[in-house]
Formats: structure tokens, C-alpha cells, sequence
């Protein structure tokens, strides 16, 4: 789900859109290292790296290629403290495999993280709960949101950068729609074990089995 920055530097707005995902993320970045707490570091790195294992797995769809993301999860763990931590990790991916490229960073992470961030305020207080079934519901629909806003975030960025991405940007949306129903059921299934084994890393009361 990375935009190119060649993609992006060949035309007059889609400089501009490269030089507002870098202000955005910037804003972003700041306010989560603000928010973030030094007992919270290990867990954003825990998950920047998450981040990054992951996205490495790509699976080739036509003109584009889907992997997991996994930023709802981290949105709903970390809050705003995910737009540092998907920072690194898409920095990374950058220098080492070329993934969207440093003039790109900006914009990528921003469809990454902000709709990690919205996750957060929607879906963190269903985990704590003392059910199964409502903390499963909240991961699942992080999960989903966390890869339908991202792609539509993408679609938006490549849609201003010309019409003629119009026709990528629909591409990107559809491929990534059973790339949420996946991301779902991963992100459902990991808040419900987390609960179970590490309540701590959501910062949620332990589930008790049965519950």
C-alpha cells in the first residue's frame, strides 16, 4: 500500500501531495512522542518491528501487490504514539528494500498511521471489557477499518496527484477489500490472545476464560 515518490514527483500536485504528508506526519510524529511515556518505548519498537516483518510478505495482485499491516492493531495499542512507530518502520523499509522511498515517508506514513489513530478512539474501549466477544469485535474492527481507511487514505493521495492515478487509485481500493476481511480476523484473534497472556501490552484487565 506504498505510494512510489517517483509516482508522486512528475507533477505539480503530486509535490504538493508529497509536501503535505511530510507536514501531516511531522505534526503526527510529534504529538506521539509527546503522548509516549518511556515505559511505552518497548512496545512501540515491539511493534514498529511487527510492522515491518509483516509488510515484508507481499502477495502480487495485478498492478499492485496487498501484504498484512497490521495498523489498526498498533493504533489501537499505541493511540497517536503509532505515527512514530510506523515511522521507523516505513523508514526502513525505504532504505533497505526501496519501499515508496524517503520523499515518499511522509504521505506513507500518514495512510498508515492516522487511520491507526482513529481506530484507537473508536474501538480501545471495547477491550476492556470483560468479554470475549467484545474484545474480539473490537480488534475485528480495527483490523478492518485500520486497512480500509489506509487504502482510501492511498486512493485519495494518488487521486490528487492527477486523474490519470485515477484508475490505480480504484485498483488500490479494491484489491485491498479482502485484504480487511484478513486483517480482521488476524487483529480480532490477536487482541483476544493478548488479553488472555499479555493483558498488559493492551494496558486491558486480564480475560478470564469462561468470561
Amino acid at each position: 500500500m506504498h505510494i512510489h515518490e517517483a509516482i508522486l514527483a512528475g507533477s505539480r500536485e503530486g509535490v504538493l501531495v508529497l509536501a503535505g504528508g511530510w507536514g501531516a506526519a511531522a505534526a503526527g510524529t510529534a504529538l506521539g512522542l509527546w503522548r509516549m511515556d518511556y515505559e511505552r518505548v518497548p512496545r512501540v519498537a515491539m511493534l514498529s518491528a511487527a510492522f515491518f516483518v509483516v509488510s515484508v510478505v507481499q502477495v502480487p495482485l495485478g498492478p499492485t501487490s496487498v501484504h498484512l499491516v497490521l495498523n489498526g492493531l498498533i493504533g489501537l495499542i499505541l493511540g497517536w504514539a503509532a505515527f512514530p512507530a510506523l515511522l521507523i518502520a516505513l523508514a526502513l523499509q525505504a532504505v533497505f528494500f526501496n519501499e515508496g522511498g524517503l520523499g515518499a515517508l511522509g504521505i506513507n506514513t500518514l495512510t498508515m498511521a492516522f487511520p491507526g489513530v482513529v481506530c484507537h478512539y473508536l474501538f480501545r474501549r471495547a477491550m476492556f471489557w470483560r468479554s470475549d466477544g467484545l474484545a474480539f469485535s473490537a480488534g475485528l474492527g480495527a483490523g478492518a477499518m485500520g486497512v480500509l481507511l489506509a487504502s482510501l487514505l492511498t486512493a485519495l493521495a494518488l487521486f490528487a496527484a492527477g486523474e490519470e492515478f485515477g484508475l490505480f487509485a480504484g485498483f488500490v481500493m479494491a484489491f485491498h477489500l479482502p485484504l480487511a476481511a484478513v486483517e480482521a480476523l488476524v487483529t480480532g484473534s490477536v487482541v483476544v490472545l493478548l488479553r488472555k497472556v499479555r493483558p498488559e501490552l493492551l494496558e486491558a484487565p486480564l480475560l478470564v476464560p469462561g468470561q
